[in-house]
């Protein structure tokens, strides 16, 4: 819910940027643009880079780093493994992982 008000805001503010620009009032829109890109880019980012616990277990070169938490949007409890190939950091349901015997 947060996640939409935010892109919402930021979708207002980069078209109050265009508007302005539209009118001629360059800095304006500049003061606009800026932090609009900021957010929206800001929540892709976000959106991209934390995902989801993964539904599978990890692939067999994944690191278990000892970090455990309760995921938020799920409520399970979370392993987290590391790439050391590409420094990915995976998110594993509790019990599905490499050490899970």
């Amino acid at each position: 819910m947060l996640r939409k008000v935010l892109l919402a805001i930021g979708a207002l503010l980069l078209l109050g940027a265009a508007w302005f620009a539209l009118l001629g009032q360059g800095r304006v829109a500049l003061q606009m643009l800026v932090p609009g890109l900021m957010l929206t880019a800001g929540i892709a980012w976000e959106r991209w880079q934390y995902k989801r616990p993964a539904d599978g277990g990890p692939r067999p070169h994944w690191q278990n780093t000892g970090e455990r938490f309760v995921d938020p949007g799920s409520g399970q409890l979370v392993d987290v493994y590391y790439d050391p190939r590409s420094g990915e950091r995976h998110y594993v349901q509790a019990g599905r992982g490499q050490d899970a015997a």
